[in-house]
């Protein structure tokens, strides 16, 4: 994202512009280096013993880290659509989130009332030879409209979700996003959105969100909290 498109753009705070320090700034160390393995077990030439030797201390890791206790409440928002806030923290969103080794991340930000977005898709998300999965397509838009929606400080969550692919979506290349909300209908918020390889329209979507009221997100939020305790090997 250039400078040109910075400024007064960011005027809601993303996951991808909060600073991060300690253990915090550590696990977006630990997520991007994730990241990076899994793209590049998929298409290296790696022979068995460093095949081996690699799996073996993956698997000392994953025993240390079930071990640990879990934390009795997560911090932010897994998406931006039921958030409730387009301020609050998205670290652990599969598509935003920077602390998610799941996710791109797709960068985002706002221009007046439209919303933007940019992201590169590794290997790990290919569908057709060389191109983007569609269904990871869709997933992007739903995150992407979800952000959009939340700008009228009265969001919701996704009721449908209509996606036109126009053409293959490029693996290994920047792609755009823009979105921005069509209309609102009651409790019903209309929004659209566009995906772009360069100058190639590739998909456009509309999603229809249906707002919710402050009783029952807080019903959403309850099951979040959990106590502190190691996860049931084999759940």
């Amino acid at each position: 994202m250039s400078d040109s498109n910075e400024g007064d753009a960011w005027r809601y705070v993303t996951a991808t512009s909060r600073p991060a320090q300690g253990a915090w700034a550590e696990k977006r160390r630990l997520a991007a280096a994730i990241r990076t393995v899994v793209e590049h077990l998929i298409t290296a030439d790696i022979d068995e013993a460093d095949l081996a030797r690699t799996a073996a201390g993956l698997e000392r890791f994953t025993a240390t880290l079930e071990a640990l206790p879990r934390r009795s409440k997560r911090e932010g928002y897994a998406e931006t659509s039921t958030a409730g806030d387009v301020d609050a923290l998205f670290d652990c969103s599969p598509l935003i989130g920077l602390s998610n080794p799941l996710a791109p991340p797709i960068r985002l930000w706002t221009e007046g009332n439209r919303v933007f977005g940019a992201a590169e898709f590794g290997v790990r998300y290919e569908g057709p030879p060389g191109c983007l999965h569609g269904g990871f397509v869709a997933a992007a838009f739903d995150e992407v409209l979800g952000f959009a929606q939340s700008l009228t400080r009265n969001p919701g969550m996704t009721g449908t979700l209509t996606v036109r692919y126009k053409a293959p979506t490029p693996l290994m290349r920047e792609l755009r996003f823009e979105a921005w909300i069509d209309r609102v209908e009651g409790r019903k918020i209309f929004a659209k959105a566009t995906l772009h390889a360069r100058t190639l329209l590739t998909a456009e979507a509309e999603g229809i969100f249906i707002s919710i009221d402050a009783k029952r997100f807080a019903e959403l939020l309850e099951p979040r909290e959990e106590p502190d305790r190691p996860p049931r090997r084999g759940a």
